[in-house]
């Protein structure tokens, strides 16, 4: 028939779209390749397995990411095969193509620091820096294979789809008949990518995929980021609202039993020190010896000999874990016990309303507070949430005044900034509450040229930044013990959340985010170790114990040092899942339904426990899913004061 003339086109419109998969599955390898010591793929049919399963979401982004193009190729247009048509559908399909593969290379990088794919919560994290070109030319300095590789593939890309080409076709068949065979055509092709997109079901009662759907087909948590691609990660999350209620059935009652949300310490003695609180950049607890004691690790070595040293004056948790996987979501999880799942909490609709924090309480009892962090004022959403937060004094790079100390890159390098700092507390009134936010352990990883050759470089790059940021909290504590305001001070240091790994226990799913936290006090009043389970929302309600606030106060944390009504737990959010820690074991939870039970012992993930329930098994799912009921409905309904 003549009208299968335009076989040819459709025949060309599915070679251009297959080319896309071919090269989805060539970053799929790469991504492999820069990861596999966080991946753990077992043999190479694993990871055929895996890219198998990666079809239906590469079939999502790519129809997605060429619908106009598939458009453009096939509406009845008269002239689509003609030259200059045709150079006009490759330019749509290699712009549009080009700019959301190149986005799966970032993650050849970028997943060594977040462990998921990326989203667009990037936007929201990085929406606010004004060095962001700078940021865009240090990224390609350090990472410059990635761009050759970048360009190289693209290249092959092209060549391959200049190697199949359409010749001018007359059209012949009577224009009605064309228009409406090609309609018809049109119709069926796109039926068919909905279907596609939706992940191959047409039903309108089933939901389109989404990221967690990954989980369905992996049984190591780490494969499901192997599966997706990042378009496909940065389309499902675009416009998306995390914050969703989660009606689990969990009376108030219970709730109150397993977390006690709402909290009170009684019979307490009431004391006003002065709180300096350390918030580290990317201090994750693999870098310290003092929380490394007890370590299976052979030849473990320690780049942080003033804090280990502190540390043996102090009261440590060396079983810490991150609320969080970005600098924000630990700002939100440190100071106002609100950790980031999905999403940053302090980037949501949500974040503008009254906040119970360790800043407000803090306020009542007569504290002047503040915050420090080096970079520009507004940097990583910090001047902001501090406001929210009611901070009375924020000192950043603007404050500090002085160009010559500025890193290049982010702000004011740590060593300088930390002395700024004290030198300010020394002109205010006590008590007081002070925070700093460290930056020089962020990549690019570098420190000042009289240190270059000074720390030990390690085997990773942030190793001598590492050592870096501990000589500055040396000559801080060196300076402040000086000051009369040093004895009656309470120093707490923790960290926003881990960074680039070494050894392979900390590659391991649930160690990917551990993270110290220490309290010291110069009188010795504070000393000890503990290996139960804490974490960084824990750390606001330690605080008011430790001063003996006594008067009511919302906090989903615990007390680390006097809150036996409440067990250990750790609860966080891998970008696919949420993760439980409690008591004998943890509990994987995709945020309707429970993924899996495991050991607490098994940070791998690897032996599900789910068909074997026992009472405390069933204990920690109900947790689980107990703490997110209230969460979102705490955070939605306004009530976190």
């Amino acid at each position: 028939m003549k009208f299968l003339l335009r076989a040819q086109e459709y025949k060309l419109v599915v070679y251009r779209i297959l080319l896309a998969y071919v090269f989805y599955f060539i970053a799929r390898v790469l991504f492999y390749f820069y990861n596999a010591d966080l991946l753990h793929v077992d043999s190479i049919s694993s990871f055929f397995k895996i890219s198998y399963y990666g079809l239906t979401f590469d079939t999502s982004a790519i129809l997605y990411v060429n619908a106009l193009f598939i458009l453009l190729s096939i509406v009845p247009f008269f002239i689509n095969t003609r030259q200059w048509y045709q150079k006009m559908l490759m330019l749509v399909y290699f712009t549009t193509n080009l700019l959301a593969y190149a986005t799966n290379f970032i993650d050849f990088i970028y997943y060594k620091y977040n462990f998921s794919r990326t989203t667009l919560s990037i936007y929201n994290a990085t929406k606010n820096e004004k060095n962001q070109s700078t940021l865009l030319v240090s990224f390609i300095y350090h990472y410059w294979h990635v761009f050759v590789l970048f360009f190289l593939v693209s290249f092959l890309w092209y060549w391959l789809y200049k190697k199949v080409s359409i010749p001018f076709i007359k059209n012949t068949v009577h224009p009605l008949k064309y228009i409406s065979i090609s309609i018809l055509m049109l119709l069926m092709i796109a039926t068919l990518m909905v279907g596609a997109i939706r992940g191959g079901d047409f039903k309108k009662s089933t939901r389109p995929i989404n990221m967690v759907d990954a989980n369905r087909y992996v049984s190591k948590p780490e494969h499901a980021d192997l599966v997706l691609n990042t378009p496909f990660a940065l389309i499902r999350t675009a416009r998306v609202n995390s914050f969703k209620k989660k009606n689990f059935g969990i009376s108030e009652k219970k709730i109150d039993t397993l977390f006690r949300p709402l909290k009170a310490f009684h019979n307490l003695e009431k004391s006003r020190p002065n709180i300096v609180l350390f918030i580290v950049e990317s201090y994750g607890k693999e870098y310290l010896g003092a929380f490394n004691k007890n370590t299976s690790i052979k030849e473990f070595k320690s780049y942080t000999p003033f804090i280990d040293s502190l540390a043996q004056h102090s009261l440590i948790f060396t079983n810490a874990f991150a609320n969080g996987y970005k600098s924000i979501h630990g700002m939100s999880s440190v100071l106002a016990g609100i950790p980031s799942f999905h999403d940053a909490f302090t980037s949501s609709v949500y974040a503008k309303q009254k906040i119970q924090s360790l800043v407000s309480c803090l306020k009542e009892e007569g504290y002047d507070t503040s915050f420090f962090h080096g970079a520009s004022n507004g940097s990583m959403g910090f001047l902001g949430f501090g406001n929210i937060l009611g901070i009375d004094h924020y000192y950043g790079r603007e404050a500090y005044n002085n160009e010559n100390n500025f890193d290049g890159f982010w702000g004011i390098w740590d060593e300088p900034f930390m002395q700024f700092m004290k030198k300010e507390l020394d002109t205010k009134k006590q008590p007081f509450f002070s925070t700093i936010f460290t930056l020089s352990s962020h990549e690019p990883y570098i420190v000042p040229k009289a240190y270059e050759n000074v720390f030990p470089k390690g085997k990773l790059p942030i190793h001598q930044c590492v050592g870096y940021t501990d000589h500055a909290f040396k000559k801080f504590f060196e300076a402040a013990k000086k000051e009369p305001w040093f004895e009656n001070t309470i120093f707490v240091i923790t960290a926003d959340h881990s960074n680039q790994i070494q050894y392979k226990e900390y590659s391991k799913v649930m160690n990917r985010n551990t993270v110290p936290i220490l309290f010291y006090k110069p009188n010795n009043s504070l000393a000890g170790s503990s290996n139960n389970l804490a974490q960084q929302i824990d750390i606001y309600p330690t605080i008011l114990n430790m001063i003996g606030y006594d008067k009511p106060f919302r906090s989903w944390g615990r007390s680390l040092v006097n809150d036996t009504l409440v067990k250990p737990f750790a609860i966080n959010y891998s970008g696919l899942q949420y993760q439980m820690q409690r008591g004998n074991y943890i509990c994987t939870f995709d945020g309707n339904k429970t993924l899996g039970i495991f050991d607490i012992h098994d940070k791998s993930l690897k032996h599900n426990l789910i068909n074997n329930k026992n009472k405390e098994m069933l204990e920690v799912e109900l947790a689980c899913k107990a703490f997110l009921q209230d969460y979102y409905s705490k955070i939605i309904d306004k009530k976190l004061y």
